[in-house]
């Protein structure tokens, strides 16, 4: 819709590709705003093959990092700024906290997108969660530099986990992105770093496209190939329960 933004925060340079890419691309097809935070370029602890190459500095790697992370954010149609933080482990100074809050406030998001609530792999990926949700809560206080415009009470959701019993992540919503599969798979491709999870999730967004066919009604005649799933963390609030 036009006017409406979204907003996606994301731990690492790569996760809002494997995880939100359908969504980016679908909410910018019907006239969104897309704007992605990327908390960290992942140089650490996401970027493997680029360090197995040797005589890699971590200056090399972030900026190959970022490289495909505009790469990929381009195709999806995102706005994507990065905070370089650091990742394994990552730390979010009240500095950062307060960059993102002005984010929010600027954006004014219609719903937001981050990570699941708990990952024992990953520890960098809740505290994003945690900072996107913490920063939203301060956006929307009237005290927080008066005069600005605060936000109302976007909705927020968890995009999928890698483990998602492990993460106690569990999907109650599910996103058609079957028209712009194509899209999100020429993002993912831009992920050289990460190349070895290029099919995983592919066959993840088909898994999750059976479940959402099955969620409409086996008489149904909309036919949903690719799907996100995502797990809503706030009350949602309706006139209608249809």
């Amino acid at each position: 819709m036009a006017g409406k933004a979204m907003l996606v925060v994301s731990a690492h340079s790569a996760d809002f590709v494997w995880r939100a890419g359908g969504a980016i691309a679908l909410h910018k097809k019907n006239g969104y705003r897309t704007k992605v935070v990327c908390l960290s370029f992942g140089e650490r602890g996401e970027s493997a093959k680029l360090w197995r190459k040797g005589e890699m500095t971590i200056e090399k790697v972030k900026a190959a990092r970022k490289e495909e992370a505009e790469r990929a954010a381009d195709i999806l149609g995102a706005e994507v700024e990065f905070f370089d933080l650091g990742d394994y482990p990552l730390r979010v100074t009240d500095e950062a906290l307060m960059r993102l809050v002005d984010v929010y406030r600027e954006l004014q998001p219609a719903f937001v997108l981050s990570h699941s609530l708990k990952d024992p792999y990953n520890f960098d990926h809740p505290l994003a969660m945690h900072v996107a949700q913490e920063a939203r809560i301060i956006a929307q206080a009237e005290g927080h530099n008066p005069g600005q415009k605060v936000v109302g009470a976007p909705p927020v959701y968890a995009f999928e986990p890698h483990q998602t019993e492990q993460c106690e992540w569990t999907p109650n919503t599910f996103l058609d992105i079957t028209e712009v599969w194509d899209t999100k798979r020429r993002a993912i491709e831009c992920m050289a770093g990460q190349e070895h999870l290029w099919e995983y999730y592919t066959r993840v967004a088909l898994q999750r496209g059976v479940q959402a066919k099955r969620n409409i009604g086996i008489t149904a005649t909309r036919d949903i190939q690719y799907a996100e799933g995502y797990q809503r963390i706030t009350p949602a609030v309706t006139g209608d329960l249809a």
